[in-house]
C-alpha cells in the first residue's frame, strides 16, 4: 500500500477517533436505546415540545453512530480492494479504491466538524464585536481589517451580515462595531474566534516606515431566541442614550437614538445604533444583553465540566489567539492551535475555516492531525 493512501487511512482514523470522543462512544449506543424507547411511546406526544426534543436527539445520535459505523466499514471493504489489486496487479482496482477512501476522508472531516458544532448554543445566530486595542490610528486600522475579514468569511458561507453598531476612528478605521451574522451554526463557527488578535506590519501611517504591532479584541456570543430565558433586573443595569456616529445620514446623527446598556453587576456593556429609533434600538440592546450573560453562563458549565480543557482552549476578553504577521515575513498562527499559514492574504480575506476547525476540535480535546 502506498504511504500516500496510508496517510489517508491515518486522517480518516483521526477523525473516528475525535467522533468517538465527542459522541462519548462507549455509552452512546445505550443513549440511543433510551431514546427509541422514549419515542415508542404511546405518551411521548402529550408533551409536543418535549417529544420535538425527544425526536431530534434521537436522530442526531441516530446518524452520528451510523457515520462512524460507515467509515469504519469504507476503510475495511477499500482496504480488501486495495490488496486483493495488489495481489493480481490490477491497478484499476487499486486506483479506485484509493479514490473511494479520498472521498470518504472528505466526508469524514464534513462529519467531524459537523458534529463538533452540536453544543447547546451552537445552531443559533451571532453577535460578533470588535474593539480596537491602546495605540490610536494603527488598532483602529486594525480593527476594521478584522471587522471585513469576519464580514468576508460570513458572505463567503452566505450568511447574512447586519451592522448594528459602528464608532469610526479620528483617522482611520474603527474603535468598535458590533454586527449580527445570521446563518445556521453561525455561534458554533464563530465561538473560539473570541480573544485579542495581534497584526506586525510596516505601517502606512508612519512616514519613515517602520514596522508596528497593533492589537484589536475580538467577542462572540450567541444570538438568543424565546426559548431561552434570561432574566434581567432593570434595578442591575444603567441606560444611556447618545448620538449615533457614522454612516447612518442626518436623521441618525441630529438625534439621541444610540443606546448602551451596562450590566452593572458583571460590567458587560452592550450598544446599539443601526436604527432610528431609540425604541428598536433599546429593544436590540436589551437583546444583546441578554445574549452576553447567557454566553457567560455557557462557559462558567464548560469550565465547570471540565477545567482542564478550559484551561487549555481558554479564549476570554485579554487573551491573545492569533497573530497575524504581514513584515518582515508573512504568517497567521494560531497560538492556541499552532495552525499557521504563508498567505495572510487570503485569510484576511475570510479563509478562517482551518483555523476555526482546529480550535472547534481543541475544545473536546483532540487536536486535528494528531492522535
Amino acid at each position: 500500500m502506498r504511504a500516500e493512501t496510508e496517510q489517508v487511512i491515518d486522517v480518516i482514523q483521526q477523525a473516528l477517533t475525535l467522533l468517538r470522543r465527542h459522541l462519548d462512544w462507549d455509552s452512546a449506543q445505550t443513549r440511543l436505546d433510551a431514546l427509541n424507547a422514549q419515542s415508542e411511546s404511546p405518551d411521548l406526544w402529550n408533551d409536543p415540545e418535549k417529544a420535538q426534543d425527544v425526536m431530534r436527539q434521537r436522530q442526531e445520535l441516530e446518524a452520528a453512530i451510523a457515520s462512524v459505523h460507515r467509515f469504519e466499514q469504507g476503510i475495511r471493504d477499500n482496504v480488501e480492494l486495495i490488496e486483493l489489486g495488489e495481489a493480481e496487479g490490477d491497478e484499476d482496482i487499486v486506483r479506485e479504491a484509493e479514490q473511494a477512501l479520498v472521498a470518504l476522508k472528505n466526508e469524514a472531516s464534513r462529519v467531524q466538524v459537523e458534529t463538533l458544532l452540536s453544543g447547546e448554543a451552537d445552531k443559533m445566530d451571532a453577535y460578533l464585536e470588535v474593539h480596537s486595542g491602546a495605540g490610536g490610528t494603527e488598532s483602529q486600522d486594525w480593527a476594521n481589517m478584522l471587522l471585513r475579514m469576519y464580514t468576508r468569511w460570513a458572505e463567503q458561507r452566505k450568511f447574512k451580515v447586519e451592522t448594528l453598531e459602528i464608532h469610526d476612528g479620528e483617522e482611520a478605521g474603527i474603535k468598535s462595531a458590533t454586527i449580527q451574522i445570521k446563518g445556521h451554526n453561525a455561534y458554533g463557527w464563530l465561538k473560539t474566534e473570541s480573544g485579542v488578535h495581534r497584526l506586525v506590519r510596516i505601517s502606512p501611517y508612519d512616514s519613515q516606515a517602520r514596522r508596528h504591532t497593533s492589537f484589536s479584541s475580538v467577542w462572540v456570543y450567541p444570538v438568543i431566541d424565546d426559548t431561552i430565558n434570561i432574566e434581567v433586573s432593570e434595578a442591575d443595569v444603567r441606560i444611556d442614550t447618545y448620538r449615533a456616529s457614522g454612516a447612518g445620514g442626518q436623521h441618525v446623527n441630529t438625534t439621541d437614538s444610540a443606546v448602551r446598556i451596562t450590566h452593572i453587576p458583571t460590567g458587560i456593556v452592550v450598544q446599539c445604533q443601526n436604527e432610528r429609533s431609540q425604541h428598536k434600538n433599546r429593544a436590540t440592546a436589551w437583546d444583546m444583553l441578554r445574549a452576553r450573560l447567557y454566553e457567560a453562563e455557557l462557559q462558567k458549565r464548560e469550565e465547570a465540566a471540565n477545567a482542564e480543557a478550559a484551561s487549555k482552549t481558554d479564549i476570554g476578553w485579554g487573551h491573545q489567539i492569533r497573530s497575524y504577521v504581514l513584515q518582515p515575513y508573512q504568517m497567521v498562527k494560531d497560538l492556541r492551535t499552532n495552525v499557521e499559514t504563508s498567505n495572510p492574504g487570503a485569510v484576511l480575506d475570510g479563509d478562517l475555516d482551518p483555523f476555526m476547525e482546529a480550535s472547534l476540535a481543541a475544545r473536546v480535546g483532540l487536536e486535528l492531525g494528531k492522535d
